[in-house]
C-alpha cells in the first residue's frame, strides 16, 4: 500500500502543478495521458458536496487604522447610496519651530496624491495617467466637498479598558439618527462629528468637486516672476487654501507655545481635519485615497526677514521657507449608507440563504459551513464531516463506537482517496441590477478567510501567483477571478480550498467556517474588529472589505436555489481501482 500511496502522491503533484499553470480554466479530469489509464491501478473522479452558506449582516466595524480611505458618494445600482467622509489628525514635520521675524504666509497648499497608473506618453513625451482603478461611480458627477477643523479629540488609548489598550473607533452608518451627519462609535458612546466641527473658519469648500487624472505642473519663479523650473507630478488632490489668516493664527502665532513641542501636545490642541462629502443630486463619485503617503500633506509657504548689523549698517533680507503638516496619526472613515434598493438579511444559519449579499463599507458578508449537518454513508448516519473523512481515510475499525484510521510514522492519516483539487463554485445572481453596465462587476474579487482564527486559508499562502503592483491579478489560483459565460451562461467564481481540505484529512485540522467578502485588494490580509462581537462567530472582517463601496449578489445554498447555479463544493480525487 505504501508504494501505491507514493505513486498517488507523484500523480497528485503533477495534477496540482498543471492546475497552477491553467488556473483560469475549468479543471479537466485526469485521464490516461497523465496516469496511464491502461497500465495503472488508479482512477480519477469528482464529487459535488452540499454545503451551507448564509448571510451575515455587518455593523459597528473598526474604521481607524485602515490602509486607505474612501471619500465621496457612490451609488450601487443593486444596493443604494454610500457617502464616505474622513476625519484625520495632522502632525507637524518638526517641533519647536523658529519662524523668524516678520513672518508672512504666502500660501497654504493641501496635497493628497491619487492612486494613479501611467497609461502612456503624450506628444511631449510626458506621462499620461488614469485614476480609474481607485475611482468608483461616475467620474464626471460632482460632489460637494467641505473641509472643517475637527474639534473632537481622537484618543490613542481607551480610558475604559485595561491600561495601555488602544482606542478603536467603529462605524455607525445606518442613518438611524439622521442621514446627513457622520457618526462613529468609541465603544461607550456615539460621536457626531458634525457637532464637533469648527464652523467659524471653514478651511475649504468646493461646491462641485470632480477629480482630475491630469498630471500637475509645478512652477518655480524668481523674484521677478520669471519661471525658473517646472516639475511634473502625478495626479493629486492639490488645492490652494485661501484663508491664510486661519493658519497664521493656529500655527505661526503658536511659535512660542507648548502646543508645537510634541505630537501629543499638538494633536490635543489642533485636533485634525474633517473632510465631509455630500451628494449633489442622485449621482456621484468616490475616491480611494492614501493619506499615509509621504507626499500627502499641508504645506505652509511663508517668508521671514533677517536683520544683520545695527544702525546705518543694518541690512534686512527676506527669505522663504515652508512648514509641513502630514496626515499621520489617527484617521477615521465614516459612512452613511442608504440601502434603499435592498434589505440586507440577518442570515439563515440552519437552512442557508437563497441569495448571498457581499457589500463593502458597513454592509454584509457570507459564511460557508463546508460540512454542516449529517449524512448517510454506507447505511450509517454520521456528521457530514465524519462521512467526508470516512470516504477518504483508510479505516482500521471502531473503538468504543468511534472509527479509527491508519496513520503514517509522522502521525498523519493515510488516505485511500487523494484530493487533487477542491473548489468552491460560486455563481453570481444574473438578475442583479448593474445599472446597464455589463462590465460593472468585471473586476470584483472575492476574499475567503477562516472566521474562527481571522486568518487567510492555507491555500492563500501556497498560491504561486503574487502581484503586489496589480492586486486584481494576484492570488488567482486560490481566489479565482470572476469568469463570465460558463457552461450555464452564468458568471461565477472558483475559490480553491484544496489544502484546507487536505489539512482536515491528513492532520485532523479543525473544520472552521469560511467567510466570504468583497475585497479591493486581495494582497491585504489585515483585519478590522467588530464592536461587542466576542460571543459572535464573526469577530473580525478583512479591512480591505471595508474600503470598497461596491457590492455583489450571489446564489446561495437554500433548497429553492436551482441546482445548476447553487453554490457547491467540487472535489476532484484520485483513488486505487
Amino acid at each position: 500500500m505504501k508504494k501505491t500511496i507514493s505513486a498517488l502522491k507523484f500523480a497528485v503533484c503533477t495534477v496540482v502543478i498543471s492546475s497552477f499553470l491553467a488556473c483560469d480554466k475549468d479543471f479537466a479530469s485526469v485521464d490516461s495521458d497523465v496516469l496511464g489509464e491502461d497500465n495503472t491501478n488508479f482512477q480519477t473522479n469528482k464529487e459535488s458536496l452540499p454545503i451551507l452558506a448564509y448571510n451575515k449582516k455587518l455593523n459597528s466595524l473598526q474604521i481607524d487604522g485602515l490602509t486607505s480611505n474612501l471619500l465621496g458618494v457612490f451609488n450601487d445600482p443593486a444596493f443604494g447610496q454610500t457617502t464616505a467622509s474622513i476625519i484625520t489628525q495632522v502632525t507637524p514635520s518638526t517641533y519647536s519651530p523658529n519662524f523668524g521675524d516678520n513672518t508672512v504666509i504666502d500660501s497654504v497648499v493641501i496635497t493628497i496624491p491619487y492612486y494613479s497608473r501611467v497609461t502612456g506618453l503624450d506628444d511631449e513625451g510626458l506621462n499620461e495617467y488614469t485614476i480609474s482603478d481607485s475611482l468608483y461611480g461616475n467620474a464626471e458627477a460632482p460632489i460637494k466637498l467641505t473641509v472643517f477643523k475637527n474639534e473632537y479629540f481622537l484618543r490613542d488609548f481607551d480610558p475604559s479598558a485595561p491600561l495601555g489598550q488602544a482606542q478603536y473607533y467603529y462605524s455607525k452608518a445606518d442613518g438611524e439618527i439622521n442621514v446627513t451627519d457622520n457618526f462613529a462609535l468609541n465603544g461607550s458612546s456615539t460621536i457626531n462629528f458634525d457637532d464637533h466641527k469648527y464652523t467659524t473658519d471653514t478651511i475649504l469648500k468646493i461646491e462641485e468637486f470632480t477629480p482630475s487624472a491630469k498630471r500637475i505642473n509645478l512652477e518655480t519663479k524668481d523674484e521677478d516672476g520669471e519661471i525658473t523650473s517646472t516639475t511634473n507630478i502625478a495626479p493629486a488632490f492639490r488645492v490652494k487654501l485661501d484663508n491664510t489668516n486661519f493658519w497664521e493664527s493656529n500655527i505661526i502665532n503658536q511659535e512660542d507655545n507648548d502646543v508645537l513641542t510634541s505630537a501629543s501636545a499638538f494633536q490635543n490642541y489642533f485636533r485634525g481635519l474633517y473632510f465631509k462629502a455630500e451628494a449633489i443630486g442622485t449621482d456621484g463619485q468616490m475616491l480611494m485615497l492614501n493619506l499615509g503617503s509621504s507626499d500627502a500633506n499641508i504645506t505652509i509657504y511663508y517668508s521671514y526677514s533677517t536683520t544683520t548689523g545695527t544702525g546705518d549698517n543694518a541690512t534686512t533680507t527676506t527669505s522663504n521657507s515652508t512648514y509641513t503638516l502630514s496626515f499621520s496619526g489617527k484617521r477615521l472613515n465614516t459612512f452613511i449608507n442608504n440601502y434603499n434598493l435592498v434589505t440586507l438579511p440577518e442570515g439563515n444559519s440552519t437552512e442557508g440563504d437563497s441569495k448571498l449579499y457581499l457589500k463593502g463599507t458597513e454592509g454584509s458578508m457570507a459564511i460557508v459551513d463546508l460540512f454542516a449537518g449529517t449524512s448517510d454513508y454506507e447505511g450509517e448516519t454520521m456528521s457530514t464531516l465524519d462521512a467526508f473523512k470516512h470516504k477518504h481515510r483508510i479505516p482500521l475499525g471502531k473503538v468504543n463506537g468511534e472509527y479509527t484510521y491508519k496513520k503514517d510514522e509522522r502521525g498523519n492519516y493515510l488516505l485511500k482517496r487523494l484530493i487533487n483539487d477542491a473548489q468552491l463554485i460560486i455563481y453570481e445572481d444574473e438578475a442583479m441590477n448593474t445599472g446597464g453596465d455589463e462590465d460593472f462587476h468585471k473586476y470584483d474579487r472575492i476574499y475567503a478567510y477562516d472566521i474562527a482564527n481571522n486568518i487567510p486559508l492555507i491555500d492563500y499562502s501556497l498560491d504561486p501567483i503574487s502581484n503586489t503592483a496589480d492586486p486584481y491579478n494576484s492570488v488567482i489560483v486560490h481566489l479565482g477571478q470572476r469568469r463570465e459565460n460558463d457552461e450555464n451562461g452564468q458568471a461565477k467564481y472558483k475559490i480553491r480550498i484544496t489544502e484546507h481540505l487536505n489539512n482536515i484529512l491528513l492532520r485532523d485540522s479543525t473544520n472552521t467556517k469560511v467567510g466570504l467578502v468583497l475585497s479591493t485588494n486581495v494582497n491585504s490580509t489585515s483585519n478590522a474588529r467588530i464592536l461587542n462581537s466576542d460571543n459572535d462567530e464573526v469577530t473580525n472582517v478583512p479591512a480591505a472589505s471595508i474600503i470598497t463601496p461596491r457590492g455583489t449578489i450571489l446564489h446561495g445554498t437554500n433548497d429553492n436555489v436551482s441546482e445548476d447555479v447553487k453554490m457547491k463544493l467540487e472535489v476532484f480525487f484520485t483513488e486505487p481501482k
